[in-house]
């Protein structure tokens, strides 16, 4: 008798359980969802989906990476589909599961029309990924001058250090003087230093 009352018990338990479970699995397999019509670049699917009234879904997080849909669209160096879900929502700032933001990605990328859209929507310069670097440091790794123009024109610190104790302009200086990142540090600063308070210059402007 002991023993069908434990079975029954195990029963309710169990069905209990997954009752409690259930909203949450579909929560989480809206937001599988909407992140494959992103990767899918399917505009309808993901419009209905955000669509629905008092939706999150558009910083919805890849359960393995962390990646939002702004990781997607920026990987790609999709500058309509950034915009898009940047115009629905999407946090600029949160990061993958290796401490990578949106912008990070673009910088390390290149894509220019990619950063500069995200430091528009309010993107930190200055966001450190699990190593410790930031974009710019990124961006002088290698040697994008054009980059590093425009995240110093929008704030970003040369002096900001990763784990290894370094800096931006601290790489910039090991990498000699004719490599040029040094001098393109010195003067993005100096025009920085010219503009009139609050106001940005150069391409972001």
């Amino acid at each position: 008798m002991a023993e069908v009352v434990f079975r029954k018990l195990g029963w309710l338990i169990t069905a209990a359980l997954t009752l409690s479970a259930t909203p949450a699995l579909a929560q989480f397999s809206d937001g599988f969802n909407f992140l494959k019509a992103v990767k899918d670049r399917d505009g309808k699917e993901a419009t209905e989906f955000l669509s629905e009234p008092g939706s999150v879904l558009v910083n919805a997080r890849d359960r393995a990476s962390g990646e939002t849909a702004l990781h997607i669209t920026v990987r790609r160096r999709d500058e309509l589909w950034t915009k898009y879900i940047l115009d629905r929502g999407g946090n600029p700032n949160l990061a993958d599961k290796s401490g990578v933001t949106p912008l990070a990605l673009a910088a390390s990328l290149g894509f220019s029309e990619g950063v500069e859209l995200l430091l528009k929507r309010g993107a930190r310069p200055d966001v450190t990924n699990v190593a410790g670097e930031t974009p710019l440091i990124s961006a002088v790794h290698r040697r994008d001058s054009a980059m590093i123009r425009l995240l110093l024109t929008n704030g970003a610190s040369a002096d900001r250090a990763d784990n290894s104790g370094r800096s931006a302009r601290d790489y910039a200086l090991l990498m000699g003087p004719s490599a040029g990142v040094m001098d393109e540090i010195d003067r993005a600063e100096t025009e920085r230093k010219k503009a009139p308070a609050g106001q940005a210059y150069g391409p972001g402007a």
